[in-house]
Parts: structure tokens; sequence; C-alpha cells
């Protein structure tokens, strides 16, 4: 192990870079598609990546509605990185930097298999509307 792979470094603003980004979503992802992540990033109000080692193990996009709203996309953690508490970490230093930039509300959707996850990073539940486009 190389000096400071034990060392998470999280970042807020830092853009990673598409192959960093494939590099992630691929192990984590299974119907994962290559894309340019720029358009995606370009749109965000912020967001937050964890490295170890010079590698991105993690990753959470924090998208604005130029008001006092912000929604969670996208949270990864590398396989190799989960049940360790960092997608907790990762999640709240997102809900933090969001508080930041002047957001007042942060909502998340998810799976209901992730409710305690999203619990543990302190969002409480909520009814709210889905649709399919």
């Amino acid at each position: 192990m190389e000096d400071g792979d034990d060392v998470v470094v999280l970042a807020a603003g830092v853009p990673p870079t598409d192959e960093e980004l494939h590099a992630l979503f691929t192990v984590s992802w299974s119907n994962h598609q290559p894309r340019s992540f720029r358009p995606i990033l370009a749109r965000s109000l912020t967001w937050v990546t964890a490295h170890r080692g010079g590698h991105l193990v993690g990753f959470v996009n924090v998208v604005g509605d130029g008001g006092l709203h912000a929604f969670i996309l996208d949270t990864t953690i590398h396989p190799d990185e989960r049940r360790r508490g960092l997608g907790v970490r990762i999640v709240r230093y997102a809900a933090d930097e969001a508080r930041r930039l002047g957001a007042a509300w942060l909502h998340v959707d998810y799976e209901a298999h992730l409710q305690s996850f999203y619990e543990r990073c302190g969002f409480g539940p909520t009814a709210a509307g889905l649709m399919r486009l």
C-alpha cells in the first residue's frame, strides 16, 4: 500500500474526469453506459468526490433549482469501499455544501432497500410523486 492509500479525501466542486467516473460507475452499476459527464456537471450545484490512493472511490451529484431546493443524484461508492461509512460521509458532506451554497431543502429519491442508508445520512421520509418519461 502506498502512502495515503489508507486515507479517503473528500472534495467538493473539484470535477472528476469522465474516465474516473466511467471507471467508478462501471464497477458499481451493471447497466452503466459510457457518456460524457461534462453537460451533467455543468448544470450541477456542486458534487462531492472521494479519493483513496489517487483513485475515485465515491461520488455524489447535487443539483439545484436555483432557489432553496437541491437534489442528491448518482450516489456511488466503489464496491470495495462499501459498508465502511463512506457513503454516509459523502452524502453528509454534500448536504453541508448544498447548505453553504444557499439550499434550504435537500431531496433524495431512492429504492426501498436504501431507506436505512438515507436515514443514517439524516433524511426523513416524505410522500412524493414520480413519473417515468
